[in-house]
């Protein structure tokens, strides 16, 4: 079955997750990615091992991070400090549909690979920029990780209950949601090209991606002056909130607002406490948010009486709407997420059969995952210089000895 984006070359010159991670994406969807990779160095994340607490280096002493970020990609290592490796990825792009950097302002014009000058050698290229905040404004030209994103957006404020101090979310949430934004706007932009015949700039920002991630908060905050409060477990509706089970596992129930009073009889029922249905304090659902800080505790009590999965079983037998509250070490055996593909097997070169996040779409006609692990810094220079770049032996063994390649 084809993919939906075979025949499409992207040439990526990026580091980290917020724009290798996009082009990832196109690769998932079954583009041909060529990451370019500076001579002797290649991609930070190759050496990024630990990450706060957490070890990313793998037993054959490869990092974590990197298969992430460059899942399903070539490698070409390039001196990009060099005219001569400058001209190499000049004749890439010149063959490519897209050209994606997350590189900062000042490097990539330093370097002459900015949309003015590839525009000229591929006028239909499709050239995305990921920043740190913007191609505007004071901030423009400063860098930034995951972390500036999620505080400059306002994320920070939407995690964690009220009363705590600012929080982030772990590991790269934003990084990847700035990925996932790169690869709409390169999808946008590639359509617009088959309908009208262009090629332009497109950008992102981790900023603007954040922002966007909590687009209802953002929008509440412009539109109406106010800010949604955090939750609140204890003051929060009883109904609506998180709870543990006596074997340490959670879950999460969400009844929605219109049909609370008239679920509520029957939910007092399947806790075995239909005394609480007539009960004043509770019996409507005004009472229930106002008297919150008494409800939540006598239903923590309850649900320790039994397992999550009596709990889930009773309540999804009735229609309410909950869940489990997994943590991610129990995604690969949650039976939904394995039966929708949400985690798929994998075959790695190295680390042998393994699982990873699937891609999250599915389509009728066509298939999107990764096809390979992310290739070692230059693995496919000699075979993209010849099939790609028409270089010769000669040409090549030139290159090499300039130290070009």
């Amino acid at each position: 079955m084809i993919q939906p984006l075979e025949g499409i070359r992207v040439l990526e010159w990026g580091s980290y997750h917020a724009g290798p991670g996009g082009a990832a994406i196109l690769a998932d969807l079954g583009a041909e990615v060529i990451k370019i990779e500076q001579l002797g160095k290649g991609d930070p994340s190759r050496l990024a091992f630990l990450v706060n607490r957490s070890s990313f280096k793998l037993a054959d002493g490869t990092s974590l991070w990197n298969e992430c970020a460059n899942r399903g990609k070539k490698s070409i290592a390039i001196d990009m400090n060099q005219e001569a490796g400058r001209d190499i990825a000049y004749r890439l792009a010149a063959k490519s549909d897209v050209f994606l950097t997350n590189y900062r302002r000042k490097r990539v014009e330093d370097r002459k690979m900015d949309y003015i000058a590839l525009s000229e050698i591929n006028p239909q290229i499709i050239y995305a920029w990921v920043s740190a905040y913007g191609p505007k404004g004071p901030d423009r030209d400063l860098g930034g990780f995951d972390y500036q994103g999620q505080g400059k957006s306002g994320l920070m404020w939407t995690v964690g209950e009220e009363g705590m101090p600012p929080m982030v979310s772990q590991f790269g949430i934003l990084d990847q949601a700035t990925a996932i934004m790169c690869s709409h706007q390169i999808l946008t932009a590639l359509f617009m090209r088959e309908r009208l015949g262009i090629g332009q700039e497109v950008h992102v920002s981790v900023l603007s991606a954040g922002l966007y991630l909590h687009y209802i908060n953002a929008f509440t905050a412009c539109m109406d002056g106010q800010e949604i409060p955090r939750h609140l477990r204890i003051k929060e509706h009883a109904t609506r909130n998180y709870y543990r089970c006596g074997d340490d596992r959670w879950f999460i129930i969400t009844i929605p607002a219109q049909k609370r009073q008239q679920q509520w009889p029957k939910f007092c029922e399947l806790l075995g406490h239909p005394e609480l249905e007539k009960d004043p304090r509770f019996d409507s659902d005004e009472n229930r948010l106002q008297n919150a800080d008494q409800l939540v505790p006598l239903l923590d009590e309850i649900f320790l009486t039994k397992s999550r999965d009596e709990w889930l079983k009773a309540l999804k037998d009735n229609d309410f709407v909950c869940c489990e509250v997994n943590k991610p070490s129990e995604l690969p055996h949650d039976p939904q997420i394995l039966a929708n593909d949400y985690i798929v097997d994998f075959e790695h070169p190295e680390r042998g059969k393994t699982k990873m996040p699937g891609y999250p779409v599915h389509f009728s006609k066509a298939w999107a995952g990764t096809k390979n692990a992310s290739p070692k810094m230059g693995q496919h220079t000699d075979e993209i210089l010849t099939e790609i770049g028409g270089y010769t032996a000669d040409e090549i063994e030139q290159l090499r000895t300039k130290g070009a390649i």
